[in-house]
């Protein structure tokens, strides 16, 4: 934890799976910031009301405190369901969830994720963070990717998010990387040249990817395929074969990327070898700016 939230106006939160990040906010400026590794993968919907005052509680005075709240903590399994809003839609919508609480400081909001009904998909968290972008660039269209874990691609025009597509290619690199046979071959360090080589390959013939990724196996043995080789590569295939599904988002369109900046200048590297220029956003950065005006929004509305 660090600064000092006597002072704050309200309280921002961002509830992951694994993590909890929260800030103090006072004249729309964080003044404070903690971290937990409460995350709702971890918790009991009974749990949530004591995980957050262990992160906040130094911050609370005597009365209600706003608190405004994006993340897996309004899942079906986390604190109190807050219902998927439907796109087309604005990324944050007043569809928002109360939570019961028993400590009378807190007065907690929590934001919807998105949904989609064909193709099937969903979003939370995300949402809030295209929301900032959208707060700091007005009057944008285009596309913003997200990186991650489960990579999101989402259609932007008028303000709105008008469709997305999820994909696990952050899941399927740990998977294989740690979990299946390339893990004997998969070590640290990077290729530039290996990752671009593969980004290409895939994105030529994304069909032949399940034999591409045992020849990074079948290399390492018998013609010792450096390991820093092997993970850009596997990187760059799987890469490869979502930008081509993704194809129809970024072609043509205004790209922003939102997320790690390791990450990120994969997704960078791999859109400028297509044509596709792009912009980033700090991911931090955009949360917080989401969160902020979700708190403007729900304190004018209330």
């Amino acid at each position: 934890m660090s600064g000092s939230g006597s002072y704050a106006d309200w309280i921002a939160v961002d509830w992951g799976t694994s993590n909890v990040r929260a800030w103090a906010m006072r004249a729309g400026q964080p003044i404070a910031d903690a971290t937990s590794d409460k995350g709702m993968g971890t918790l009991d919907p009974n749990g949530f009301e004591a995980a957050l005052l262990d992160v906040i509680g130094d911050w609370l005075g005597s009365g209600p405190m706003p608190v405004i709240a994006c993340g897996m903590l309004g899942a079906k399994q986390g604190w109190t369901e807050a219902p998927y809003a439907r796109v087309p839609c604005p990324p944050v919508s007043a569809s928002t969830a109360r939570p019961p609480v028993t400590d009378p400081r807190l007065d907690v909001t929590i934001l919807p994720g998105l949904s989609q009904a064909k193709p099937a998909d969903v979003m939370r968290g995300e949402e809030t963070q295209i929301a900032g972008f959208l707060a700091q660039t007005p009057g944008f269209d285009g596309v913003i990717c997200l990186p991650g874990t489960h990579t999101k691609w989402a259609q932007i025009s008028a303000g709105e998010v008008v469709s997305f597509r999820t994909f696990m290619t952050g899941e399927l690199f740990a998977l294989l990387s740690r979990h299946s046979v390339l893990r004997h071959s998969i070590g640290p360090g990077w290729d530039d040249d290996a990752f671009a080589q593969a980004v290409a390959e895939a994105m030529s013939r994304p069909e032949a990817l399940a034999g591409r990724f045992f020849s990074l196996r079948a290399e390492s043995l018998l013609s010792d395929l450096a390991p820093a080789t092997a993970r850009a590569r596997l990187s760059g295939l799987l890469i490869g074969a979502e930008l081509a599904a993704a194809r129809p988002y970024w072609l043509g369109q205004r790209i922003a990327l939102i997320g790690d900046d390791g990450l990120v200048g994969a997704y960078i590297a791999a859109l400028d070898a297509q044509g596709a220029m792009s912009e980033t956003a700090d991911a931090t950065q955009c949360t917080l700016a989401g969160l902020t005006a979700a708190f403007q929004t729900l304190k004018e509305t209330s």
